[in-house]
């Protein structure tokens, strides 16, 4: 592994630092109080290039690597964590199935739009009694021949009222389980598509999660990603690489909360000197330094993994296994370090402790993540 950056990947990383330090940095305590979806902030990031960071420029987007696209979204989850997740999505989740396993056409209408980031996309797999066990999907697309008529409920979808393009999972057969499911592209407007009311969230509250209601509503069958029947295979491949995504979030919190928590150390005082050099807070600096070299690695690896083509099952999962633990134990010390001041919303680091729990839960329970490596481990 070379993780030598070349001069355009470094390039990217500075500017998403002063995205975030001049754009994501001032009004974030109030987008997160007042859970607030951070408009401008996105259409800026758009301009950036961030919504569409490894879609081939014919389509509107950036054309960049993976590992480009991580340290993206390291720095921007150092400042804000709801502004990342939508990155996240909008190219992990929604750009990259559609242009993996989109047809032309699809590409043409679609991912076009969402590269650019003309407009938001959303990834509609998880359910009341589907979020862990993706095969029980209840959301039935039955077949009418030219359409697929859709009904069901899908939760805790992430842009999920400021999205246009929705990717929806559903059961067209049930008798075939997983092999009867399909991915189908929904836009906002269709007759019977409601949306539900925005979940009060722990954490990333500037990031818009709702739940969603299909209610009779016409799908054409040209919207139906991959053949009959792809739609279980699709959203797992497609979650296998939102996990590297999601990995780099963590990985942003915790690197966040440490940086924060290290200037704090050498300013706060306490027994006439700095706290930085009282034993009992530096090694827990030592331990947050190493836990997050160690993390990064583990992200950096699952990324050059995907960029090289090869299989990233097993560093992804990893990677997010270990960075969203990194990010929550870091998280806890931060405010420790902190301490009173650490339990206050202005020293950010309280944010950023509720921000890291849902890393350990979306895309993927850190349970389901010890399934997929132990399963990957166990067949050598």
């Amino acid at each position: 592994m070379d993780f030598t950056f070349s001069e355009e990947q470094l390039m990217i990383q500075q500017a998403a630092r002063d995205f975030s330090q001049t754009e994501l940095l001032p009004g974030v305590i109030e987008r997160d109080d007042q859970q607030k979806f951070p408009t401008e902030q996105v259409k800026k990031m758009a301009e950036l290039g961030f919504m569409g960071m490894m879609v081939d420029p014919k389509y509107g987007g950036s054309g960049l690597d993976t590992l480009s696209y991580v340290l993206v979204m390291e720095e921007l989850s150092k400042i804000d964590a709801s502004a990342s997740v939508i990155v996240s999505v909008n190219n992990s989740l929604v750009c990259w199935g559609l242009e993996t396993f989109g047809t032309e056409e699809q590409k043409e209408k679609y991912l076009t739009r969402l590269a650019s980031g003309e407009v938001l996309g959303a990834f509609c797999l998880s359910e009341p009694e589907a979020g862990s066990d993706a095969t029980s999907q209840k959301t039935t697309a039955i077949d009418q021949g030219d359409h697929y008529v859709l009904n069901g409920t899908k939760n805790w979808i992430t842009n999920g009222n400021s999205a246009e393009i929705y990717l929806v999972i559903a059961q067209t057969d049930a008798e075939k389980g997983h092999k009867g499911i399909n991915a189908l592209i929904v836009e906002k407007g269709m007759e019977g598509f409601e949306i539900g009311p925005k979940e009060n969230k722990l954490g990333i509250r500037g990031s818009d999660t709702h739940s969603l209601n299909f209610n009779d509503v016409k799908v054409p069958k040209e919207n139906r990603i991959g053949e009959d029947g792809f739609g279980f295979k699709f959203a797992m491949k497609t979650l296998a690489g939102g996990r590297i995504g999601i990995a780099a979030q963590a990985l942003g919190i915790a690197a966040g909360a440490y940086e924060l928590s290290l200037k704090y150390s050498k300013e706060r005082k306490a027994f006439g000197t700095e706290i930085a050099n009282h034993q009992a807070i530096a090694f827990k600096l030592a331990d947050m330094h190493t836990k997050i070299q160690a993390a990064r690695h583990l992200v950096y690896k699952a990324a050059c993994d995907k960029d090289k083509g090869e299989n990233y099952d097993l560093s992804g999962a990893m990677a997010k296994l270990y960075a969203s633990e990194v990010a929550m134990e870091t998280t806890v010390e931060a405010v420790q370090i902190h301490g009173g001041n650490g339990f206050v919303k202005d020293y950010h680091v309280e944010r950023m402790m509720r921000d890291a729990k849902i890393t350990q839960i979306y895309e993927g329970t850190s349970e389901i993540q010890k399934i997929v490596i132990s399963r990957t481990i166990l067949k050598d």
